[in-house]
């Protein structure tokens, strides 16, 4: 399985061990790739790799001099479908309504180019994964809210995405992040789980917290934070510390920004097939 890391913070923050910690947890590794988006207000620095990221020269430098940032995604890749190429690596990034919006996935989603429901329209992928794919089919429902709204209200936000993943779940696992500049949402699905090789929820984990001036715990948990008092929301695969880390339920979708949840969404599981 692949694995995710993202955090949302109310001050500018760096990712410091957190491409390491991953590696750690993974069951397969992480020699098929792996990326991270910093983001600077609408815009966004990408960072990817279509190789191990453990002693990669690239995430040394950016574990050390990497921009600090108060949105960031990253992912690493154990290819199940695509190639490995830097055209299947995530995070994926593309334009829409004059700020970027980026997409990572771990799960595997059978038959999704041939499902009708996931039709492909004006956003086409440039490389052969089903995360790219769902990305696109993502930013293609959620068009029309942008161009028709400067900023649409996270509730309409919501409701395009909260549907989305309810679809998506069908396919298989569909543990996912996305954020369009403003908001990150994650997505908790199942996930392999290395405690006995079953595909089960929780496939993703959140921490939110507040940092006061004294705070170094979280050097130790992957993050470098700037001093002073902030607010923090970290997502991962797998909770990466010990402390309060909670489960995200399947189904569920949460919303955050500037390092506090904003709302949590639990969506109707239905039997899959």
């Amino acid at each position: 399985m692949c694995e995710l890391l993202a955090m949302s913070s109310s001050r500018p923050s760096h990712l410091t061990f957190s491409l390491q910690a991953l590696t750690e947890h993974s069951l397969h590794g992480s020699r098929d790739g792996w990326g991270a988006a910093f983001y600077a207000g609408r815009d966004v620095a990408l960072f990817r790799e279509p190789a191990a990221a453990s002693g990669s020269a690239l995430v040394d430098f950016l574990q050390n001099q990497g921009p600090s940032t108060t949105l960031a995604i990253s992912h690493i890749r154990h290819a199940t479908m695509g190639e490995v190429a830097l055209a299947n690596t995530q995070p994926f990034v593309r334009e829409m309504a004059g700020r970027m919006h980026t997409f990572a996935h771990n799960g595997t989603l059978s038959g999704m180019a041939h499902h009708p429901g996931f039709a492909l329209g004006r956003y086409r992928p440039i490389g052969g994964t089903d995360s790219e794919h769902a990305f696109c089919v993502l930013l293609d429902r959620i068009h029309e809210l942008w161009a028709t709204t400067e900023v649409p209200t996270l509730d309409a936000r919501l409701s395009v995405i909260s549907a989305f993943s309810s679809e998506l779940r069908q396919l298989g696992p569909a543990n996912f992040l996305y954020t369009d500049s403003e908001v990150l949402f994650a997505h908790g699905d199942r996930r392999l789980q290395a405690v006995d090789g079953r595909t089960r929820s929780p496939g993703l984990w959140m921490l939110a917290r507040r940092c006061e001036d004294s705070d170094k715990a979280l050097h130790a948990e992957g993050i470098s934070v700037e001093p002073g008092f902030q607010d923090l929301v970290l997502i991962a695969s797998v909770a990466l510390t010990d402390g309060p880390w909670r489960a995200l339920a399947e189904g569920e979708l949460v919303a955050m920004a500037m390092g506090k949840v904003l709302n949590s969404v639990s969506l109707d599981v239905h039997p899959r097939a």
